[in-house]
């Protein structure tokens, strides 16, 4: 989403650059690369530097160019307003649903013993949906749980 810098496919993907095995990236949008101009700009200008083209589909702009990290920094740019006016928004919603008295928040997340309860059931011979079924969660959160204790 380009929220955060820190995502295992960007991850790969800057080592893969790095290690030279990578000649061109293909975005949709720029800002999907990130929402802070900064980040954004610093991420790409590097990519450039290592001799790698990028190339955005929906701004049909190659940045590799000097005038497309022009168009580069712009996107980027109204991502970044575009961003915190979104969270303006949802705090200003927030705001309404608790004086309303309707805003409940996140709903709480697992507990270790989901986890464990995943481990125990699947040391018993279930299968993932029937311990999906047996923890009232979903077959990715169950796969997730058994490779987090492994």
């Amino acid at each position: 989403s380009g929220r955060k810098m820190s995502r295992p496919e960007l991850d790969r993907l800057r080592r893969d650059i790095f290690a030279g095995r990578v000649q061109a990236v293909v975005v949709f949008p720029v800002d999907r690369i990130a929402r802070r101009l900064r980040a954004g700009l610093d991420l790409l200008c590097d990519w450039c530097e290592r001799g790698v083209r990028v190339v955005s589909v929906t701004q049909q702009v190659d940045v590799s160019g000097t005038p497309g990290r022009m168009v580069a920094a712009l996107m980027l740019g109204l991502a970044e307003i575009e961003w915190e006016y979104c969270r303006e928004r949802q705090a200003a919603g927030i705001a309404v649903a608790r004086r309303d008295g309707v805003y409940r928040g996140r709903t709480k997340g697992t507990t270790k013993a989901k986890p464990d309860r995943a481990q125990e059931l699947r040391a018993k011979g279930m299968s993932a949906p029937e311990i999906g079924r047996a923890l009232g969660v979903s077959i990715r959160t169950v796969f997730r749980y058994l490779s987090a204790g492994a």
